[in-house]
């Protein structure tokens, strides 16, 4: 059943996904797509807290801060690389974040010699390589940029988001505070661009991603609930399988042989650095550690 949940979060996240790119094909700006991810979670969260008068203030700001500022940055980043490249190379690259954490950890976090970590940041770079070589044409490496950049700030929100569990901070107001933050930038986006009427067709798009995006998040909560956090965290990769599937189905993508096995190199790299992290931390803490995080739990 634990499988299942996370499977479901991984299909509704590429769904979440494919909504982006529809809903910028239809005009709609990047803060109103940004505005409408964190409004059903701000509501229902917000909804579930106060009919169970549960307190909303948490017990440090800082935190939080710095958390809200990686995460919603990674959020803007991924979103504009959905909405300019193929779906499933957009979503590869935003899921490179434990390849940056693993780099970190080899450069400053203490683990050089580590051969574990230095196999999962090589084969994910070459992984990367391979995505973008066949698939990015010229004008499409500023989103590619942006895509990895939104891997590298999400690698950065995992790391405070590991931080506030370590305080204490129940997740349900980690994710209430940055939805709300999220459409607190969504709207000052808006202020900037100015407000206009939207179409029934982006309408629709903008909440079919918003909605989706709230079941992938509390399947994936459901998930981790279960059981083995190794596994949920492993299962995440299906969403790239999700997306690349619904972009041969809804846009003719073809990725390229090398572009396939770039994937693969991401997936596996990515599988690699997850399972270090986990055995590490079963190893410092003798009983086992705290879930991995993924990349959707910071966006």
């Amino acid at each position: 059943m634990q499988s299942l949940w996370m499977l479901l979060a991984c299909a509704m996240f590429a769904i979440m996904g494919a909504c982006v790119k529809i809903a910028a094909d239809l005009g709609a700006s990047l803060p109103e797509i940004v505005l409408f991810r964190g409004i059903p979670s701000v509501l229902l969260l917000c909804s579930w807290a106060l009919a169970t008068r549960r307190q909303l203030r948490p017990r440090s700001w800082r935190p939080h801060i710095w958390r809200n500022l990686s995460g919603i940055a990674s959020m803007w980043l991924g979103f504009f690389a959905l909405a300019h490249l193929p779906l499933p190379t957009a979503i590869s690259l935003n899921y490179t974040a434990p390849l940056f954490i693993a780099g970190w950890m080899l450069g400053w976090g203490g683990s050089q010699r580590d051969p574990v970590r230095i196999l999962a940041v090589l084969a994910g770079f070459l992984g990367v390589l391979g995505v973008l070589r066949p698939s990015i044409e010229r004008e499409q490496w500023l989103a590619a940029l942006m895509g990895l950049g939104a891997g590298g700030l999400a690698a950065v929100a995992m790391m405070q988001i590991r931080q506030l569990g370590r305080l204490g901070e129940a997740e349900w107001r980690t994710v209430l505070l940055f939805s709300a933050g999220v459409c607190a930038s969504g709207l000052a986006g808006q202020g900037v661009l100015g407000w206009r009427w939207l179409d029934l067709p982006t309408v629709g798009a903008l909440v079919a991603l918003g909605c989706a995006g709230l079941v992938g998040q509390l399947a994936m909560t459901r998930a981790f609930g279960l059981g083995s956090t190794l596994l949920t965290a492993a299962l995440q990769y299906t969403t790239i399988i999700f997306a690349a599937l619904i972009g041969v189905v809804f846009w003719g993508d073809r990725p390229a042989t090398l572009a396939w096995a770039g994937m693969a190199l991401i997936i596996g790299s990515g599988l690699l650095s997850i399972w270090r992290t986990y055995t590490e931390g079963r190893i410092l803490s003798g009983a086992g550690s705290s879930p991995p995080k993924t990349a959707q739990e910071v966006r």
